[in-house]
């Protein structure tokens, strides 16, 4: 019959069996026992299908994001193995990552393509993009996708929602969803961030006033500090590393901003004027090697436990440590009120830069920023004063409503007052878990974040029972081409309820996650802190509201760490804090997956979140390899 088969990056068993204008698949036609499968125009072996025209017409027929990525043309029999059946592993390696010549790249043919595929290929810093290259088949993931979405807006002065990227992830899938958002009548065109005066008083943005009622409540805690570290080999400049701190905080308004009660009574910002850094190494070269790595654990502790005094700017201090002539360690702590996991990682990126230029005489090569953090805080409330409140909130009123609490295998009882204390377990994958799960993620058109959120939900499930799982998450909140190189307090908690009835396949779990997290993509702008306060989910001191669990997939990044003549590496400093009961963080890389889960240590033991981590680890594995499991059919291993 009129069937598609082995076709490379489709999951086989999906066939299409309709008909194009122009085109129709012919029979697959068996030339010789063993031989070669051909689709020909109308069955006519004489005039082959090309890839090109294949790949066209599959797009036609189901979703873009399984359409293959590409089509590998062999005159040879495929592979066998002693049963008779393909050997998959035995069949050519696809040659489309990039590593040399591309022949299946297809120019932009209309000028909306190119600029799309410009847009693409500027965001994933690759050389080019082709009109059927797929945005996350090139190595993209959601943070990357709200910069794209960003960029987009900022070009064509359109709003497209993260969920149009997931339906056509392709240069020629794009450029049609912009065309067809530019045509569409009454799109919501969202000012932009611009800059305002600074002779009156600065509100705070809706993340900002939350941490500030926590800091009223208890003006010591170090719970909200942030901390980053980095090991320093080489030959150091002390002067280029000051002024690299000094142009950092000159550079970035919101980490000399101290936060006061203004003549309203509320919360205002206060922006100081810049002051230089003096940074005085603690010397610790005299030391023996254990003592002396002991001794920095030990100062960067006390570093992370010091308290800041929100009033007094700036809300960011760097210590130095010297091991030696040729080895320091700095760390840096600033307050989440003022940053976060963005912000540090643009903040590690502009130290590299930064201090290779001043190292090498030269002046700064980052461009000065157009708008800072309190012009973004006054755009953010005069938004949410429009009809984007009401509506964002109907979505989460309906998505949230009569919660379910989360019951947990606790090894203590729970404490009448919730406390933070913490430790983590390490999670690997092995390449070959962590290829699988690429794999996956592929075929079923999901992000990491989204099958990790499965996973983790799935082993919940298994430990509880429960239908309904509630996750939190953060998201980087950074949709605004304006924010994506600004320090400062952005990201947003999302709420990501979960049905898990009817014992599922993992596949259709996958189907139901992707929905619910795309679903919450789309209205992530209503400030979590907003979101409560309307809300009002019944209170208790031992429980956060919402959800007790968190989730949350980064990704491996290094640009920046080298210089000239300094490397830069990170530490191994870890914190001893939990906010929730239990936080999953996986991060990937070219190679691997890994990751840790933080635990309560008020309520687990060590020995329960190691075999919740060997689980997980396996459920991976099972699920990565069949898909079509169902939740409580997944082996986890052995305890």
């Amino acid at each position: 019959g009129e069937r598609l088969r082995k076709c490379r990056g489709h999951r086989p068993g999906n066939a299409v069996r309709e008909r194009a204008q122009g085109l129709r698949l012919g029979p697959v036609r068996q030339l010789r026992p063993g031989g070669v499968e051909h689709l020909r125009r109308g069955g006519d072996e004489r005039d082959p299908v090309t890839a090109d025209e294949l790949r066209k017409f599959v797009s036609q027929k189901i979703a873009a994001f399984k359409v293959p990525v590409e089509v590998i043309v062999q005159d040879e029999p495929l592979p066998r193995n002693a049963n008779g059946k393909v050997d998959r592993r035995a069949l050519p390696v696809p040659g489309h990552a990039r590593a040399g010549v591309d022949e299946t790249y297809v120019a932009p043919r209309t000028r909306v393509e190119e600029l799309v595929a410009g847009i693409v290929a500027e965001v994933l810093r690759i050389e080019r993009a082709g009109a059927f290259d797929n945005f996350f088949q090139l190595g993209g993931h959601s943070l990357l996708a709200m910069q794209l979405l960003s960029r987009l807006r900022d070009a064509f002065r359109v709003e497209l929602p993260l969920r149009s990227l997931f339906e056509s992830p392709t240069v020629e899938g794009l450029a049609k969803t912009v065309e067809e958002a530019a045509r569409a009548e009454g799109q919501r065109i969202i000012a932009p961030i611009v800059r305002v005066p600074r002779d009156g008083e600065l509100p705070l943005s809706f993340a900002q006033q939350r941490m500030w009622f926590l800091n009223q409540l208890e003006p010591e805690s170090p719970l909200y500090n942030m901390h980053s570290g980095r090991r320093l080999s080489g030959a150091l400049n002390i002067a280029a590393l000051e002024q690299t701190f000094s142009e950092i905080i000159r550079r970035h308004e919101v980490l000399r901003t101290s936060f006061r009660v203004g003549t309203s009574g509320r919360p205002v910002q206060i922006i100081e004027p810049a002051q230089p850094v003096k940074l005085v190494p603690v010397d610790l070269s005299q030391l023996p090697a254990t003592e002396q790595e002991a001794q920095v654990r030990e100062l960067m502790d006390q570093e992370a436990r010091k308290p800041f005094d929100l009033s007094q700017a700036p809300l960011l201090r760097v210590v130095l440590l010297r091991l030696s002539e040729q080895e320091h360690v700095v760390f840096f702590t600033m307050h989440h009120i003022v940053g976060d996991a963005w912000s540090e990682r643009l903040l590690r990126r502009e130290i590299g830069h930064l201090y290779k230029a001043f190292s090498e005489g030269q002046p700064s090569p980052l461009a000065e920023l157009p708008v800072q953090y309190a012009d973004f805080a006054v755009w953010q409330k005069q938004w949410m004063e429009s009809e984007v409140l009401e509506e964002q909130l109907n979505y989460w009123k309906e998505q949230l409503g009569d919660l379910p609490v989360l019951e947990l295998p606790l090894d203590k009882p729970r404490p009448a007052i919730q406390t933070f204390n913490g430790s983590s377990q390490e999670i690997i994958l092995s390449e070959s878990i962590t290829q699988a799960v690429k794999r996956l993620n592929r075929e079923e058109g999901v992000t990491l974040f989204m099958t990790v959120l499965a996973a983790f939900q799935t082993l919940l499930h298994r430990y509880n029972g429960q239908d309904e799982i509630i996750v939190g998450t953060g998201i980087a909140n950074r949709n605004r081409a304006e924010t994506e190189g600004l320090l400062g307090y952005f990201v947003n908690t999302l709420a990501l309820r979960v049905d898990l009835s009817g014992n599922p396949t993992f596949r259709e779990l996958l189907a139901r996650v992707r929905e619910v997290t795309l679903g919450a993509y789309a209205h992530q702008d209503l400030p979590f802190e907003l979101l409560v306060e309307k809300l009002q989910p019944e209170r208790t001191a031992n429980r956060t509201p919402l959800f007790q669990v968190w989730c949350e997939t980064q990704f491996d990044g290094n640009a920046g760490n080298v210089t000239t003549d300094l490397t830069m590496s990170p530490t191994d400093y870890v914190r001893q804090t939990a906010y929730f009961d239990l936080m999953l963080f996986m991060t990937e890389g070219d190679r691997s997956i890994g990751g840790h889960l933080e635990f309560n240590t008020d309520l687990f033991e060590a020995d329960t979140i190691g075999e919740m981590t060997r689980r997980l680890v396996a459920l991976l594995e099972s699920v990565s390899a069949n898909p079509d499991l169902r939740l409580f059919d997944i082996p986890l291993g052995q305890a």
